[in-house]
Formats: structure tokens, sequence, C-alpha cells
């Protein structure tokens, strides 16, 4: 590659807190150590496939000091829509890979950074493979399922969120003498709901990767009841299954399935099972939203410094990393291959466990 002057950078899939501090290291680092040109482009890999081209220039006097607190992505982002068989208006389906590369081409671009977490990197990297596009990918999701990396931009933030929940639903689940059950995101993993449970003193906590059983669950119930407690806290992930191994899912407006429901599919066999009163809440985009964490900003502001210096030196095809208490970089053909799950022997699940939290039917 020769010597870099315009860089561009998009948010591609869904939203999280921590993305505009992304954008706005992205920014520093490119105009002030480099000299080079930034260019965002809006609502992710559509900006580059459209006609006229959907993009801005980005400078440092777009940045206050209110940007690094604000959740979302001010660029826009997308998360359906696979530009090898995008959906058109007639009903059939296009491969528009090639009108992305042109619109790269015609910005006159030399690199791209694309913040995204495993779908978006797999999508993105096979369009810039296309257009033999030097890219850099930054890690960001709620769900910290990117393989590579410890965490995730957003994740932290969701945590906290989480938690809090939690918190909240502690005293009103005591006063009524009730089961709560939170219902959190996690379609593939289960990240989210150990992490919060074992912060936030949760009984259960129920994961897409370990089976669980609903007498083991009621069996659970009864023994923090007898222990004197009487009140239970429950943490669910939205991609957990049914006993029966069904998917838990509902339609949305445009036709599209999403998970969602399995909290109250337990809170109906909970009652039946306890005669218990139970409470469903489901959190959904809460946890997506809202100021970025501390880490969340530090993380973010860690990855965007290093992404430019990536393209900088030449790195690319390649995505920043957390690991070891550092920022480093990881070759994308590592990253692209699904969701990173948890670990059903590995030490969150031994804490919780060790904690006396239900986390499914162990192995052993």
């Amino acid at each position: 590659m020769g010597k870099v002057r315009r860089l561009g950078v998009l948010t591609s899939g869904g939203d999280c807190a921590g993305l505009n501090a992304v954008i706005r290291a992205v920014t520093y680092r490119a105009v002030r150590t480099y000299g080079w040109k930034v260019f965002g482009i809006i609502d992710g890999s559509t900006g580059l496939m459209e006609r006229p081209l959907r993009y801005r220039e980005l400078d440092l006097d777009m940045f206050s000091g209110t940007m690094l607190r604000e959740g979302g992505t001010f660029l826009g982002t997308v998360n359906r829509g696979d530009p090898f068989n995008y959906p058109m208006p007639d009903g059939s389906t296009k491969d528009r890979s090639l009108d992305f590369v042109d619109g790269f081409n015609k910005l006159a671009l030399d690199a791209l950074i694309v913040i995204g977490g495993d779908g978006s990197m797999k999508i993105l990297s096979q369009l810039c493979a296309v257009g033999g596009i030097g890219m850099v990918g930054v890690p960001k999701t709620i769900d910290n399922d990117v393989h590579g990396t410890d965490f995730a931009v957003g994740f932290t933030t969701a945590v906290n969120v989480v938690t809090e929940a939690l918190d909240r639903l502690h005293p009103t689940a005591a006063s009524h003498h009730r089961v709560m059950i939170l219902e959190v995101m996690g379609r593939d993993a289960g990240h989210i709901a150990i992490n919060s449970a074992i912060s936030g003193g949760a009984d259960v906590a129920l994961i897409p990767e370990v089976p669980y059983r609903l007498d083991s669950i009621a069996r659970k119930i009864d023994e923090v009841i007898r222990e004197g407690r009487n009140h239970v806290l429950m943490v669910v992930a939205e991609g957990c299954k049914t006993e029966d191994g069904e998917l838990a899912t509902k339609a949305q407006s445009h036709g599209q399935m999403r998970y969602g429901g399995i909290g109250q599919y337990l809170s109906e066999h909970i009652s039946n099972m306890t005669d218990l009163e139970t409470r469903v809440t489901s959190l959904g985009h809460v946890q997506r939203g809202g100021t970025p964490s501390t880490r969340d900003r530090l993380l973010a502001s860690a990855f965007g410094v290093h992404a430019v210096d990536m393209v900088a030196e030449g790195k690319l095809n390649r995505m920043t990393a957390w690991q070891e208490r550092g920022v480093t970089d990881v070759p994308l053909e590592e990253v692209c291959i699904g969701p990173r799950s948890l670990d059903p022997n590995g030490t969150l699940i031994k804490v919780a466990r060790g904690l006396g939290i239900y986390v499914g039917e162990s192995e052993a």
C-alpha cells in the first residue's frame, strides 16, 4: 500500500456504548499525528453502496467533550441486508459487493477501519477482499463474543446496566416475596448473563452454552427459600432454549424472527412447579444505550489509536484486540469464525457455582 492520505471509518451491526469514542480516537490520531483526512461512512456499508455516496468528512472541531460520553453512533449503522445478497424493492436479491468497492474508490480512500462484531467483521472482510481494500477491524459488541480479544467495546457498559437492574429488582423481589426473572441479551453466548449474575447476586444464571433442567431450577428455588430468604433472582440470556431444545423467538414488524420470550417461558413453568409468584423483566435495547462506562471509553480510545497506527504501519486485514492487559492485533481470519462462546468449564462458571448459583447441569 502506498502513502495514506484518506482514511474511511464506519460502524456496522448493532449499536452499543463506546462507538463514538472509537470514531473520536481514530480521527484524533489520524489528523493530529499523520495529517490524514478522515471520512465517516454513513449507515455502515450502505453509505458506500448508495449513490450519491453518503459520508461526512471528520475533523477535530466535530468532537467536543460530549462525543466521548455519548452512546450509539452518530454515523449510523445497519445490521441487516447482506451486500452479497442485497434485498431489492421487487423482492429479489442482488450482489452489490462491487457497488461497495466502487464507492470506496470514488471516495479515493486508502484504507478502511471497520467497527463491528463477528458477523460484521466477516462480511466486511469479504467485501474488502473483493476490491483489494486494506481493512482494520475494531471489535464492538455487548455480547463480547468476538474471537481474539478479551473484551469488545460496549460489553462492560451492558453488564453495568444489567447489574444495576438486578440491584433495583432485588428490593421489590424481597418486598413481594417473588421470583424475579431478568432476560438479557446474548444470542449465542452468555457473557452478559454470567458476569451480571455474579456481580448482581443472582441465584440462577441460564446461558446458551449450558443445558438446564426445570426441576433443577425448582430445587434451587426451594433451597433458597429453606435457607430463610423469601425471594429469588434469575438471569437468563435471550439465546437460551427451552428445556426441550426449542428457541424462544418472536416476529418483528419487518417479518424477521428475533430472540425473546425465554423469560416468559420460564416464568410460566416456575409458577406451576413452585407455586411462587414470578415476574419477568426484559431489558432489551436498554443494554445497548446510555453513557459508556469508564472501561469502554478506555478500550475504545486504545483501539482507535492502535487501528490508525496499524494502517500507518501497513498492518492490514487484522483486528485490534485486548489481551494480557494491553492492546494488540490479530489476523481477521482468526476472528471471522463465528461467535466466541463461554467455556462451560471456564473460570466464571466455576466462580458462579462456587457461590451457589445454578448455572445449568454440570458435566460431572
